[in-house]
């Protein structure tokens, strides 16, 4: 199964990155399998570290400004407790994780990792249409360029009626920082 949330890792000046990423996880929760692209930051961090921290979080907001660009305005975070990383203050959990294998030999690198550390800070939301539409509004944001303009624009649309629906103020303002980003990508597709 396939869990999303977001990863930080370390970037070689210290300062933190945050990512969004869907490992595949065992059910329970002891082990991570990533396949970042070699090209992300992520990969490189964990390659040059082998640690990291994944956060389960229902925090749209910063799932979706994560999934199109660095995040420039951190939330708050501590140092993790085993590891050598951060933790997001706002999670509902975090798995403080080492590198157990790394293979790199294709473009889409297979990292498996142990989980050393389980911190728990508030319980999840809960189930939620329009948070589950921002998430995979932001999935869809992450491959304009691999899909049709036509097809990106019908499934934003379907989206929009689910968050229309039942979102909260913070689903609304990711959703529409997603739609805007979408938009300028439409508008300007090299940047």
């Amino acid at each position: 199964m396939i869990l999303e949330g977001l990863c930080t890792t370390t970037n070689p000046d210290g300062s933190v990155n945050i990512a969004p990423m869907g490992p595949i996880v065992d059910s329970g929760l002891t082990s991570f399998h990533f396949r970042p692209f070699q090209s992300s930051t992520t990969y490189a961090n964990l390659k040059r570290t082998g640690q990291g921290v994944f956060h389960v979080t229902d925090d749209v907001e910063l799932l979706a400004r994560a999934a199109v660009a660095p995040i420039t305005e951190p939330p708050e975070m501590w140092p993790a407790e085993v590891v050598s990383g951060f933790v997001i203050a706002g999670a509902c959990r975090w798995y403080e994780f080492r590198v157990s294998e790394l293979d790199d030999s294709q473009p889409r690198t297979e990292i498996k990792t142990e989980v050393l550390h389980v911190g728990h800070l508030r319980e999840f939301f809960g189930f939620n249409r329009a948070k589950h539409a921002v998430l995979e509004a932001a999935i869809l944001a992450t491959r304009l360029h691999l899909l049709p303009t036509e097809q990106v624009r019908s499934q934003l649309e379907q989206f929009r009626t689910i968050v229309d629906k039942t979102a909260g103020p913070a689903e609304f303002r990711a959703f529409e920082f997603l739609v805007n980003h979408i938009k300028n990508h439409a508008t300007n597709p090299g940047e």
